[in-house]
């Protein structure tokens, strides 16, 4: 059991999700008994055990789904052959697993500007992994970003490769100027980068103007369609924290409520 937890601590640590699955009732003759844990990790590894076979098999999946949208889950078996009529199961008794992910939502901020120390900042408070990359050495460094928990120096291309998988990362382009933004959306598309939260700094005329070109070059207009440009609530945010605040609330607007509907930014938010 110790090893579940150790895992869990690491893993934190790392940024890195998980997916903790416990047995939390059982009836009657089951393989698996009440409190057994299982932690399952991204790429579908995982620590422990709620009672193997194809049981297990179903945990997994619901576990890796939990992960995605940070929703838990309570999962209700009926151990018997009628429901799992190629398992081999005679032992006839229920249980119910609770699935409960464990995610550090984790921000990537290409740029290292002002923007993006503001954007750092009110991350790290609230809750986020913050990654900080720039092209410039002196604007990716742990002494320029003190809330950040990683920096990062190279090409942008490079950079939008190390920040591979991204399906599950919020990524904001705030560089020193539209060319640059551009170059980070094509490296991502290029990638194959397809973060769960892409914004880029700018007004809706930069964002016409500046999508245009990057089609032009081969840049799919579906993927461009992802992108939240302007960024951020429209809460008419004009200095670097108060754009940086707009745009978290935004991050976790996403987070906790989905994609639903629910405020845009307006042009405000492209005053830097």
């Amino acid at each position: 059991m110790s090893d579940v937890y150790q895992e869990i601590v690491r893993l934190q640590h790392a940024g890195e999700p998980c997916a903790l699955c416990t047995i939390v009732k059982t009836q009657g003759s089951t393989p698996g008994k009440t409190t057994m844990k299982m932690l399952v990790r991204r790429d579908g590894s995982f620590v422990g055990t709620v009672g193997g076979g194809c049981l297990e098999a179903e945990v997994l999946e619901a576990a890796l789904a939990s992960m995605r949208d940070e929703r838990s889950r309570t999962l209700a078996f009926a151990l018997n052959e009628r429901d799992y009529p190629d398992s081999g199961l005679l032992c006839g008794g229920q249980l119910e697993i609770f699935v409960e992910p464990i995610v550090v939502p984790r921000l990537w901020l290409f740029g290292g500007g002002h923007v993006s120390a503001a954007i750092a900042k009110i991350a790290h408070m609230a809750g986020f992994h913050v990654t900080v990359v720039d092209d410039r050495a002196d604007f990716a460094s742990a002494a320029r970003h003190p809330d950040a928990d990683a920096t990062d120096c190279a090409e942008f291309d490079e950079l939008a490769r190390r920040a591979l998988p991204a399906d599950d990362k919020f990524v904001v382009a705030v560089t020193r100027g539209h060319d640059k933004d551009g170059e980070v959306l094509e490296a991502l598309f290029r990638a194959g980068a397809r973060p769960r939260y892409l914004g880029m700094i700018g007004s809706k005329a930069k964002r016409v103007q500046l999508f245009e070109q990057l089609v032009a070059r081969g840049v799919d207009a579906r993927f461009l369609e992802r992108v939240r440009t302007p960024m951020g609530l429209p809460i008419g945010a004009r200095t670097h924290e108060e754009i940086a605040v707009s745009v978290v609330a935004e991050m976790i607007a996403l987070r906790r409520l989905g994609a639903g509907e629910w405020p845009r930014a307006e042009p405000g938010c492209d005053a830097v």
